[in-house]
């Protein structure tokens, strides 16, 4: 039986016949007392957003899986349906909920909260505009953040909807992609991890391995080549749709301080699709051709990790990475790249380079820097065996600690324990990332540092009460965490590729 019009009719639930029969079943007591209890109705609305999503989920995770199986059965195909991919409901759902929500809005000035207020009709219109070409990109905010050299890098802030499609582009793209990259390139790829690029560098350096060369391109979001990205996409991808809408966020420029610039070459750093795009042409103009160098040309042993571009590249013997560097550098003027020329620098640095500096009289071997930690020759305290030691770097300590210097000259009026839910994040933020085997005292020291800034803060608040150091030795003891290891040793069962 049903209910009326417009209600909720209940669970239907099926029911047991009495246990008793007979002249019991006249009692209508008994009788009510042996049936199956009906259930109610289910108070409230049942949470649709979250199933929408899971099937949103399972939709997206099907259409991928078949474009990276077509992918793996031929590597020289070239895909020509993808748009549909793009334009799909349950894509740009996705794509929406995959974004910051406390992100910086763009030129529209529409955040995601606002944008959600109406999602199901404004991914609508959205996806219509994509599949009938109507989609226009619009400018990039042009932002500037202050370098640890002091200078000044360039970052783009998307818009919204400009978001949403370039992340729903690359998870499509990503499936053929992902199957191209090489192993030794690690840098905002699914899966990998700054970490797993320094565990891979640092058993790298355990093998033979003589000679390093820093890499690091100069200018490369700014300086890439349109024409040179596009003639890339192309090898793999044919749908001409797909490509038009990449050419769209190319040309769409940047808007700086109210003034629109065309921007003929480059990507702006910020966007979603930014990391993607400089993954494909390092691809085609470095890591292709290293593995080729690698095969054809190199005298001995030689390791390549990437992140980006920041690359190191380790070698035997001296003469193969002075022919090395050479010759990228002609490689690189060819696709209208440029190497720093104070960043990338040929050194000595391996397990025999202590030993043969020290024959020489030429002291200890030179260190350089990735992702953050400085590398330096070592040994093993327990048996003397060389070994990789990974320090904070200077630069970005001392940024970080002024930075946190600065902060807490805002915060100094504010309660003592919300400034130290504050600091706890600070340095429990800062042991996770540089955590790692030989950087104990680094991590002991930015956390000493802190906590003197903050002592001297809290001084500065009152001229009448003065704050004992046993009484901050407390505070310290309570907000601020002790260095902890969150990255064990790279063991050499792992599985990296260099």
């Amino acid at each position: 039986m049903m209910n009326g019009r417009r209600k909720s009719d209940r669970p239907v639930v099926a029911m047991k016949p009495a246990n008793k029969v007979g002249a019991a079943a006249n009692n209508a007591e008994v009788s009510m007392a042996e049936q199956a209890e009906r259930r109610g109705l289910a108070e409230g609305k049942t949470p649709r957003q979250n199933t929408n999503r899971a099937l949103d989920r399972a939709n997206v995770q099907s259409a991928l899986g078949r474009i990276r199986q077509a992918a793996v059965k031929d590597k020289q195909a070239r895909f020509t349906s993808l748009m549909h991919h793009i334009y799909d409901l349950s894509m740009l759902r996705e794509a929406y909920y995959g974004l910051k929500r406390d992100a910086a809005p763009g030129v529209d000035g529409e955040t995601w909260r606002q944008y959600g207020e109406n999602l199901e009709s404004n991914l609508a219109d959205l996806s219509a505009r994509l599949r009938r070409g109507a989609y226009r990109a619009k400018p990039v905010r042009r932002v500037f953040i202050t370098k640890d050299d002091g200078r000044q890098r360039p970052l783009g802030v998307t818009a919204l909807e400009d978001k949403i499609v370039q992340r729903a582009t690359v998870e499509v793209l990503n499936g053929i992609y992902e199957i191209d990259f090489r192993g030794f390139s690690y840098g905002y790829r699914p899966g990998k991890s700054q970490h797993h690029a320094l565990d891979a560098l640092t058993l790298g350096l355990e093998k033979k391995v003589d000679w390093v060369l820093d890499g690091d391109v100069s200018a490369f979001f700014d300086g890439l080549d349109h024409e040179w990205l596009i003639k890339f996409l192309e090898h793999r991808i044919a749908d001409q749709r797909v490509l038009r809408l990449i050419r769209k966020w190319l040309n769409a420029g940047v808007l700086q301080e109210g003034q629109w610039r065309c921007s003929e070459e480059g990507t702006p750093q910020g966007g979603s699709a930014s990391p993607l795009l400089a993954n494909i042409y390092l691809h085609y103009v470095f890591d292709l051709w290293v593995q080729h160098w690698r095969k054809t040309k190199a005298k001995g042993d030689m390791i390549v990790v990437r992140w980006a571009d920041d690359f190191v590249v380790g070698f035997q013997h001296q003469s193969d990475a002075a022919r090395f560097h050479r010759e990228l550098a002609e490689r690189f003027a060819k696709f209208q790249l440029k190497l720093h020329p104070e960043k990338t620098r040929v050194i000595e640095f391996g397990r025999y380079a202590a030993e043969r500096r020290k024959r020489r009289g030429q002291g200890k071997p030179e260190t350089f820097n990735f992702l953050g930690f400085t590398h330096i020759c070592g040994k093993k305290r327990s048996n003397g065996m060389f070994t990789v030691w990974r320090r904070t770097m200077s630069k970005r300590k001392r940024a970080k600690l002024k930075a946190v210097k600065m902060e807490l000259r805002k915060r100094m009026h504010q309660p003592v324990a919300e400034v130290g839910k504050w600091l706890r994040s600070v340095v429990e933020g800062h042991n996770r990332y540089y955590g790692v085997p030989s950087n104990l005292p680094s991590l002991g020291s930015f956390r000493y540092h802190v906590g003197r800034y903050w002592y001297r803060t809290l001084r500065r608040r009152s001229q009448k009460t003065r704050l004992t150091w046993e009484r901050q030795l407390r505070l310290f003891d309570r907000w601020l965490p002790w260095p902890k290891l969150h990255h064990s040793y790279p063991s050499r069962h792992l599985g990296v590729i260099t």
